[in-house]
């Protein structure tokens, strides 16, 4: 329960299990998308914080000491060189998937936003759907109102600065 001033307001995660808000169910947890995701959360979360880096480090200047030790051989380095292909190989997989889920959800938000605006195009709101030539249709158009709401702006700032004198 999320606290906002004196009113308490139920986050999603508190409600029943039975339903959502907007009245629909709930779908079981268990697909391998949603295993996957959560997995993917919490890896993510975890590499974010600086002791991820700093064991890092650490990983790294362990390898460099054994060099000596394995008198810098082929292997020593295939060593260091297979794992941070491996790493960064998975890690490519954990980031788009991060990405595309804070790109949906900022979509989301936005598209919300412009849904309750009373002035707003609602055609904007599924801009990510569009093609290509859409989207720079949609731009030309933008730009083209940016100009001339540009352009009232400072006619009015110029007619308050000529009452001004």
């Amino acid at each position: 329960m999320a606290h906002t001033g004196t009113q308490a307001v139920t986050l999603p995660e508190a409600e029943s299990s039975a339903s959502r808000r907007d009245g629909s169910p709930k779908k079981s947890r268990n697909s391998w998308s949603d295993l996957f995701s959560r997995m993917a959360c919490a890896t993510a979360h975890a590499m974010g914080k600086p002791i991820a880096f700093l064991m890092a480090v650490a990983l790294v200047i362990v390898w460099a000491a054994t060099g000596p030790l394995f008198g810098f051989s082929d292997t020593w380095q295939l060593v260091i060189n297979t794992s941070t292909t491996i790493v960064t190989f998975l890690m490519v997989f954990l980031i788009q998937n991060t990405q595309n889920r804070d790109t949906m959800a900022l979509q989301l938000k936005l598209s919300e936003l412009i849904l309750a605006m009373s002035k707003a195009e609602n055609r904007i709101a599924n801009a990510e759907d569009m093609t290509e030539e859409e989207l720079e249709q949609l731009h030309k158009e933008l730009h083209e109102r940016a100009e001339t709401t540009l352009g009232a702006l400072n006619q009015r700032r110029a007619a308050r600065s000529r009452k001004a004198s």
